[in-house]
């Protein structure tokens, strides 16, 4: 008998203090703890979007975006909070600056009748490495979203 291991998301609301929600991700089942808290379940390969804030008294203390790819069992991964057992990192941007520039380049696959959970890993690797040496990304076009589509066939 095979189990099937999934990676959870924990999604957090605390008003005036904590938001860590889902930003876009196909989950298999979610689930609902209590008032403040939601648990999302994805497959191995699964992408999905992490959005961290916290503040304090003094005003914002963190603010996060992180795209991840859930992973398999015994594949190699990056542990993160509100992520269990973790996942691999495809993009990571810290900085209310850096978060809304990546948040335009989710917009952008979305305008392009993509859902952001499935397009190609490698687009959100360049937006990272675009972004950390303070570029503008490549605009993702359906071109390279049709090729990731059938390289994605014939690794199945």
């Amino acid at each position: 008998m095979t189990t099937r291991r999934y990676t959870s998301v924990l999604a957090v609301f605390d008003r005036d203090r904590i938001n860590v929600r889902l930003r876009f991700g196909k989950p298999v089942c979610e689930r609902q703890i209590d008032r403040r808290r939601r648990l999302a379940m994805f497959t191995p390969g699964s992408t999905f979007a992490l959005l961290r804030w916290e503040a304090n008294a003094y005003g914002t203390t963190l603010s996060h975006l992180a795209i991840m790819r859930a992973v398999a069992p015994g594949e190699t991964c990056c542990m993160w909070p509100y992520v269990r057992p973790g996942a691999k990192i495809l993009l990571f941007v810290a900085g209310w600056g850096q978060v809304e520039r990546a948040l335009k380049a989710v917009d952008t696959v979305e305008a392009l009748g993509v859902a952001p959970s499935d397009a190609a890993p490698e687009y959100w690797q360049q937006v990272h490495n675009r972004l950390w040496v303070h570029e503008t990304p490549r605009t993702y076009s359906l071109e390279q979203h049709d090729a990731w589509l059938r390289r994605r066939e014939l690794l199945s």
